[in-house]
């Protein structure tokens, strides 16, 4: 295959976020947790390297850091926004945008995915949605 693939690498720093909250009730977080997790979210440090189409994205908050590496088109385990393992299956949906479902490993709960695109203009769109609830959060290369 032929195709030029996007380079997500770099630091990004959170320009913007909408519908957070909303996502994680949809989840059925409490609000304790929630305010707390809004908070900490609120400047997150995402590092995503990468090698072709494997990617290693690290997001790093005030309470915690996630990692999460995987290849495109093949599944992988991660965790969902709050917390549940879940298998998640990334796929090219554009020449510029990932999209991964994410199937629960066990029990039950919303319907979760995300996306990730890269602008022409070169902003990082991270989209994550809960069932119909879909938060949007823009990032820009340091």
């Amino acid at each position: 295959m032929d195709r030029k693939i996007p380079d997500f690498a770099g630091t990004w720093k959170m320009k913007s976020s909408e519908n957070f909250d909303e996502l994680l009730k949809a989840l059925g977080v409490n609000m304790m947790l929630r305010k707390i997790a809004v908070a900490a979210a609120s400047k997150p440090s995402v590092e995503i390297t990468q090698d072709g189409e494997t990617m290693s994205i690290r997001t790093s908050t005030s309470i915690r850091t996630t990692n999460v590496s995987f290849t495109v088109g093949e599944p992988f385990s991660e965790s969902t926004v709050d917390g549940r393992p879940c298998t998640s299956y990334p796929r090219w949906e554009t020449e510029n945008k990932i999209s991964c479902e994410q199937v629960l490993q066990k029990g039950e709960g919303p319907k979760t995915s995300w996306t990730r695109e890269i602008t022409n203009d070169g902003e990082l769109i991270l989209t994550m949605s809960a069932n119909e609830v879909v938060c949007t959060r823009v990032y820009l290369r340091e």
